[in-house]
């Protein structure tokens, strides 16, 4: 199922999973840095984030498209969460739920999300 999302998403957009091993706060802090190009707009996910509708996300999704933005990155925190500078310095914190949601299951809820965001924007009839 992820993979069909991931799929439908990168009709739109260049889409990639990177995913890194969990460590001490500063450690993963330094891997994702380097995993995130500059310029690029960055949401962390977080329990206590900004709730959006799909609409919201799509407006989100859409000013990024709209400035130009080429790269929007998605952060997953590991068992620990994210390190407390990286959600600080993220441009937007977004909760997709106020349940603690197991990764794959956040990740499917992502991905379905961004690819409800997409065709929103683009007026087609996934959303409904």
């Amino acid at each position: 199922m992820l993979d069909d999302y991931y799929a439908r998403i990168g009709r739109y957009a260049k889409f990639e999973e990177i995913e890194i091993k969990d460590g001490d706060a500063v450690e993963v802090a330094e891997k994702l840095s380097r995993h995130i190009p500059d310029r690029s707009r960055v949401v962390a996910l977080e329990v206590d984030g900004r709730v959006l509708g799909s609409h919201d996300l799509a407006k989100w999704l859409g000013r990024a498209e709209n400035d130009s933005i080429q790269t929007v990155v998605f952060l997953i925190g590991g068992a620990y969460g994210l390190p407390q500078d990286v959600s600080r310095s993220a441009d937007l914190r977004l909760s997709l739920s106020a349940l603690t949601l197991p990764h794959r299951l956040a990740r499917l809820v992502l991905a379905e999300q961004i690819y409800r965001g997409f065709s929103i924007l683009r007026s087609e009839p996934y959303d409904h």
